[in-house]
């Protein structure tokens, strides 16, 4: 029998202190994330990150959090509730980090009689951070508690006609009365070395600003040239010029080279060339959750006005937009035939 696992990121169990340390823990301390060897990886991050950061990350979705909980889980949990009647399998949910573990989904799914599970990273870009982790985890829960389980995974869908779709729609139908001097495509940043060590070739991925545009087998795991490929297909669907958009990175952390351009200079700066009016959309994710509500919603908000800016837009994700899980139902159908 057949079953889905959708799975996202995931969430502290409240926007405090004593549960947000655990879940900060788990994420920082996985070797796909911070990837140094482990004790220099325990020293960054229970040393140093985890002495102020679970009290900052608190207050930060404190900011952000829903009577249901957290933003992101009840968003995918509605994802999940609307694409289940669209389907003839079981769709369970999960995350990689929390409480709603990849075990309890396959679990889920296991006492169901499912042996045979698409696994469904929900997101867009290829990445070690998001993508393969999922991966990497799922087949070591499989190994230990539920080997006769056969594994597909869901390939990063950063170009697939439909999502493409998906996402220019949503953008145009929030862009509707929104008089914008500029669209910025924000994406989740990740050091360089994640580039360079996901390139199957080796060779191909300089992060020059011509790799992302030759042709190649590394591209089927490059989150640089998802994220712009991404950006490009909606672009055209749009009808945008060339003046009319840009491409970002946000949240890095300190101490490595990151992909730029940054999303938070970049905002700072753009009162001052003119840009009042700006949109900005995070397609990264398909949940909106910390990054996307509280850093681009409310601080990247505040930072632009402060700067000059005047009418701030965030585009939400496509969270459980009905084309959207139409589109995930139909790829499970094809899937599940």
């Amino acid at each position: 029998m057949k079953g889905v696992l959708l799975v996202n990121l995931g969430s502290p169990d409240s926007p405090t202190p004593k549960d947000v340390k655990p879940y900060l823990d788990e994420f920082l301390m996985d070797k796909y994330v911070i990837d140094v060897p482990y004790l220099l990886r325990a020293l960054l991050v229970r040393g140093i990150i985890l002495r102020k950061r679970p009290e900052e990350s608190a207050h930060a979705y404190a900011k952000i959090w829903w009577e249901e909980g957290s933003p992101l889980v009840v968003l995918s949990e509605r994802m999940q509730k609307k694409v289940q009647p669209l389907v003839n399998v079981p769709v369970a949910l999960a995350m990689r980090y929390g409480s709603m573990t990849i075990e309890k989904g396959l679990q889920e799914l296991h006492d169901k009689g499912v042996n045979e599970v698409l696994l469904f990273p929900l997101y867009p870009q290829y990445a070690m951070a998001s993508t393969l982790t999922i991966l990497v985890k799922a087949e070591e829960i499989r190994k230990k508690k539920f080997p006769n389980m056969i594994f597909t995974d869901v390939p990063a869908f950063y170009n697939k006609p439909d999502y493409i779709k998906n996402l220019a729609d949503s953008i145009q139908k929030h862009l509707v009365g929104f008089e914008y001097d500029h669209l910025l495509f924000s994406y989740h940043g990740i050091p360089e070395r994640h580039i360079r060590k996901t390139d199957i070739t080796k060779s191909h991925c300089k992060i020059d600003g011509s790799c992302c545009n030759t042709p190649s087998p590394a591209h089927d795991f490059c989150y640089r040239h998802q994220c712009y490929e991404t950006t490009r297909q909606v672009v055209k669907l749009l009808g945008l010029p060339e003046d009319k958009y840009s491409l970002t990175f946000q949240s890095r952390l300190a101490g490595d080279k990151w992909l730029e351009p940054y999303t938070d200079v970049e905002i700072d700066n753009m009162p001052a060339k003119g840009i009042k009016n700006l949109a900005v959309v995070t397609p990264a994710f398909v949940s909106d959750c910390l990054e996307t509500l509280e850093e681009i919603a409310m601080r990247a908000k505040e930072d632009f006005e402060a700067n000059g800016g005047e009418e701030f837009l965030a585009i939400p994700c496509l969270n459980d937009d009905d084309e959207w899980c139409e589109t995930v139902g139909n790829w499970i159908n094809d899937w599940a035939k």
